[in-house]
């Protein structure tokens, strides 16, 4: 609930600090004096659209700090926590607004977008004003306030996962099944092109190995020469061959008297070159034994080379990413094929989900329709104390006619009113007055207050255009409603204003330069006066004071 209030340089306020209390407060005061300034500081704290002309004249800038207490606002809490804004048990809203107009929201310390500042402030207050849009003219807190009423918040949560999940592997089915033609013409892209790779039968490290055959037997002529001469050179040559001449220069060396350690290095040398020489010849007779000098050969190759370096070209890959590319498609393939399954598993899911939808949205359906002729009745009859004796209230619930699985439930819940006898219920947008609607929110308040999760609730002027006895019910209802929830009103009636628990009351203090505007918490004398003042009268008389004292004994 809202704890405390503090306003400063908006309108004709200059510094205002308001602790609040729970139950029903009531606002009081003269014409003109200001009354409504505490709610529309209230609003903008809440995420009401701002105007530079509300900052007070002379000052730079109005700021608002709103404190609520949020022990018993989980919807709250829970709001707070996924924002990570959550501090203890406590959110403090504030609103500065500077005269260029530009404006500032915080929670909890923390800058915020002002859509957060509205999100927050729609779970902590509910203002009812004349010319404010009320809850009650948004679709969506009929179908809350009635399943609040019914009890029944969790299974229409629950109803709503249900459709989600449901709306979301429907669309993926769907998708599915739209492209089933083109996977078709993939699937037979995929095969066509894998047959081809199955037919090259590529293999691992192939290529490198075909292209170092191919630059072999191109040069194959040229290798033989050059191999033949070296072995002329080395070993065949009868003209004396370099195993000839090293033989001949080892015993050169051989037939020599001299122990000299250069002439016996020289002579070990020479040895060991004639027998890497001999060594190398029989390399170089082996290689030419073994070469295969086939022009066929050098054909296939050619042509092999020839097929890997198309199909690379084809598939705009380099010719050793050939191997992976196969792999690629196959996937991708498998995966397609694999659709038709994936198809059948989720048709199978959603007609799970489809089941658990209906029986469930089928047991929330009756327990609304059940409650609504409940409270219709109630709120008939509390409409009926309120000045609207021939009202009548009706909640329609009309089924949905659409494909999809609603996440609101099998039905489209409206609150419908008519004031006039003889007229059909309508839309209350469309028929109900400011001071008829603000009655007839305070009666469907007062009614589901023991299940409503909005802890502060605002009336602002619900007594215009009644008096007498229907006015001392409005305050007795707004009593009522205030043991459970907390209540802000701005009333002209002695018999609303004498029903509160806190009594507010607001004033006008003119200087020479400026005026400003005060709130006084009222006790005693000084309460009894004002309930007084506003009974009428040019004079205040005993009379007067007494009816006003009897009034508040009634509240005792």
């Amino acid at each position: 609930m809202l704890t405390q209030l503090s306003i400063s340089n908006f309108a004709i306020v200059d510094q205002l600090d308001l602790d609040i209390e729970s139950g029903m407060t009531v606002i009081t005061g003269e014409t003109g004096a200001g009354k409504s300034i505490m709610l529309d500081a209230l609003g903008l704290a809440t995420g009401d659209r701002a105007d530079p002309e509300c900052v007070r004249t002379g000052a730079d800038r109005a700021e608002i700090h709103a404190c609520f207490d949020l022990t018993l606002c989980p919807d709250a809490i829970k709001w707070l926590e996924n924002k990570e804004l959550l501090s203890d048990n406590e959110c403090i809203l504030r609103r500065v607004i500077t005269k260029e107009g530009r404006s500032r929201a915080y929670i909890n310390g923390t800058l915020s977008p002002l859509s957060d500042l509205r999100g927050i402030g729609e779970l902590l207050v509910d203002i009812h004003g004349q010319h404010e849009s009320q809850s009650l003219l948004k679709k969506n807190s009929h179908r809350l306030l009635l399943d609040d009423y019914a009890n029944t918040r969790k299974l229409a949560t629950d109803v709503a996962f249900i459709a989600h999940q449901h709306n979301r592997l429907q669309t993926e089915l769907d998708e599915l099944l739209s492209s089933q033609q083109e996977q078709h013409e993939r699937i037979q892209l995929l095969t066509y092109q894998l047959e081809e790779f199955e037919q090259l039968s590529l293999q691992e490290g192939e290529l490198s190995g075909l292209e170092k055959e191919l630059q072999q037997l191109t040069h194959a002529e040229a290798t033989l020469s050059a191999c033949h001469q070296i072995n002329h050179i080395c070993s065949d040559s009868d003209a004396g061959n370099l195993l000839q001449q090293l033989t001949h220069c080892m015993h050169l060396l051989g037939d020599l008297s001299v122990d000299h350690p250069a002439i016996n290095s020289t002579m070990e040398m020479l040895s060991s070159a004639h027998i890497q020489v001999e060594e190398a010849v029989g390399e170089l007779n082996h290689f030419i034994d073994h070469f295969d000098a086939d022009p066929q050969r050098m054909q296939e190759v050619d042509e092999r080379l020839s097929a890997i370096y198309d199909l690379a070209r084809k598939h705009r890959v380099q010719p050793d990413e050939l191997l992976g590319k196969q792999l690629s498609l196959a996937s991708e393939l498998e995966k397609i094929q694999f659709s038709d399954e994936h198809a059948d598993s989720l048709q199978s899911k959603l007609d799970e989900l489809k089941h658990k939808y209906q029986a469930k949205a089928e047991k929330l359906s009756e327990r609304r329709q059940k409650a609504a002729r409940k409270l219709e009745k109630q709120v008939i009859a509390r409409m009926s104390l309120l000045g609207m004796p021939r009202g009548l209230f009706n909640i329609s619930l009309t089924p949905h006619d659409t494909k999809t699985l609603s996440p609101l439930g099998q039905e489209d819940i409206e609150f419908l009113v008519t004031t006039n006898p003889g007229q059909p219920p309508r839309p209350l947008a469309k028929v109900a007055s400011g001071g008829e609607l603000s009655r007839i929110s305070l009666a469907i308040q007062v009614i589901t207050a023991q299940t409503s999760r909005i802890p502060s609730m605002v009336f602002d002027e619900v007594d215009v255009g009644i008096g007498g006895g229907t006015a001392e019910i409005v305050g007795s209802m707004l009593r009522e409603l205030g043991e459970k929830s907390q209540v802000l009103c701005v009333t002209h009636q002695p018999q609303v204003a004498s029903q509160g628990h806190q009594h507010l009351f607001v004033s006008k203090k003119h200087s020479k330069s400026s005026s400003s505007t005060r709130i006084t918490n009222l006790n005693g004398d000084h309460r009894i006066n004002e309930i007084a003042r506003m009974l009428g009268g040019v004079e205040i008389t005993h009379s007067t004071l007494a009816h006003a004292e009897e009034m508040l004994g009634l509240t005792a």
